[in-house]
């Protein structure tokens, strides 16, 4: 089993950067893909990104891509996710999440593709 602790969010201004980081501890090599989804109040999960932990192959949302970035250090078991420009819509409780396996596109936007999560860190942007 993977655990995941996720730390960097925080309040900022509209047109900021914030970077998050997913620590992961415990089997991470068993460790295929890591994701990070958000959730606003009164809203659905919403998957933000993905990358697998081997190949660095990346998936992006529509709504953030050409902003949010996703990298991981294998050296470290960490996925980074860095945002730039952030808007007031991407205000949410931001979660990691992990699987063993390399995973789809398609099987990347369902949260129930993914074994572990972490309890998640909050983005507030103010406009």
């Amino acid at each position: 089993q993977v655990q995941l602790v996720e730390s960097g969010g925080g309040l900022v201004r509209a047109e900021d950067s914030l970077r998050l980081s997913c620590v992961a501890s415990g089997r991470t090599r068993s460790t295929g893909t890591v994701a990070w989804f958000r959730q606003a109040p009164g809203k659905e999960r919403e998957f933000v990104a993905a990358i697998r932990w081997y190949s660095g192959i990346t998936y992006y949302a529509d709504s953030v891509k050409g902003r949010f970035t996703i990298s991981r250090d294998n050296t470290k078991n960490t996925v980074n996710l860095q945002l730039n420009m952030l808007k007031p819509d991407d205000t949410a409780l931001y979660y990691c999440a992990a699987v063993s396996t390399p995973i789809t596109p398609t099987q990347a936007l369902i949260p129930s593709a993914y074994s572990a999560w972490g309890q998640g860190t909050q983005v507030t942007v103010s406009s």
